[in-house]
């Protein structure tokens, strides 16, 4: 009798471990309400107010509980208020996508407090990064839907240029295939090609996970790594566990952020290039570097979780294609 694994959602009865397919939620159209939460920090009035204001130009209808200004501590309220929040945003009809505020910390303080059966039965947008990372894998892995990282509501959205919306526009309303958009910055560290699932986030997030229930899933990934003023040997030192940890076992490409920040002073004779590669780039997959998503200077690329991609590093050419529509056609 084969055995399933529920919760990481392979079928294990094959020598070749098969992901099944996840649910892709409805597609955000001109005009649908967006609903905004706070699962982690607190937030400013003022950011989340010109956040909103941005949603709304840019063609949607921005909204949120009164509640998302309390604050506990560094967090937005308490972990029941911020889970009942969600759950919420998840079941009102009225909501078709969700975007968080900000990360900072705390999404993790949900993983046990959430009523996944509730929202797996409304799958929906679920956009974030950084510490939002918990809750992308989360939902992706134990409730089997896409996710998207990419722009929040009173981080990037409050800014000129940035958010890429070329990509927001193509996750977001079902494109198929489209290529992302990597600009001259993303540079090759291993050549290939590969095609898997596209999956990943804040590197110390997903490093977090190991050893929890909620441990990352990266087999038949394309996987995506990018952090913020994490000094070089502290990115090699994550990057190590998650190879003693065997998460890079089995994974079939890497993409590297901008890795904002990330440098042990200005004046250091090595890049982090030269770090990582050093850990990644004899693993016989191809390896790229430098995908504004997440912690970026300006236009943060909107990434579908869940989906397959194609990774291609030739020499100094870098493509990052997405293969199938993130969300309902």
């Amino acid at each position: 009798m084969p055995i399933v694994d529920r919760n990481s959602r392979y079928d294990m009865s094959s020598s070749h471990l098969q992901r099944k397919p996840r649910v892709k939620p409805p597609a955000l159209r001109p005009g649908d309400p967006v609903g905004i939460v706070a699962p982690a920090s607190n937030i400013k009035p003022a950011e989340l107010d010109a956040g909103c204001v941005a949603l709304q130009r840019a063609g949607y209808r921005a909204f949120y509980l009164d509640s998302i200004l309390d604050q506990d501590i560094y967090f937005a309220g308490s972990v029941e208020r911020r889970a009942q929040e969600l759950e919420e945003m998840f079941v009102r009809e009225d909501v078709r996508a969700i975007v968080c505020a900000r990360g900072g910390y705390g999404a993790n303080y949900l993983l046990a407090k959430l009523d996944l059966a509730k929202i797996q039965a409304h799958p929906k947008i679920f956009v974030g990064y950084s510490d939002i990372t918990s809750l992308l894998t989360y939902f992706a892995d134990a409730g089997g839907f896409v996710t998207f990282h990419g722009p929040m509501a009173a981080k990037d959205w409050t800014h000129e240029n940035g958010v890429d919306f070329e990509s927001w526009q193509a996750a977001l309303s079902g494109a198929v295939p489209w290529d992302v958009a990597l600009g001259r910055e993303v540079s090759g560290l291993a050549d290939g090609e590969a095609e898997g699932i596209l999956y990943g986030g804040c590197l110390s997030i997903l490093v977090a996970s190991l050893g929890t229930s909620y441990e990352i899933k990266t087999r038949e990934t394309i996987l995506f790594l990018e952090d913020v003023a994490a000094k070089p040997y502290q990115i090699d030192r994550m990057l190590m566990q998650l190879k003693l940890a065997g998460k890079l076992e089995g994974v079939r490409g890497i993409i590297f952020g901008e890795m904002l920040d990330c440098a042990q002073t200005a004046s250091q004779d090595y890049t982090l290039q030269e770090v990582v590669a050093r850990i990644v780039g004899k693993l016989g997959v191809p390896v790229a570097y430098g995908l504004r998503s997440g912690h970026v200077t300006s236009g943060n690329i909107t990434l579908p979780f869940g989906v397959q991609a194609r990774l291609t590093v030739r020499g100094g050419q870098v493509g990052l294609r997405i293969l199938e529509p993130a969300i309902q056609l």
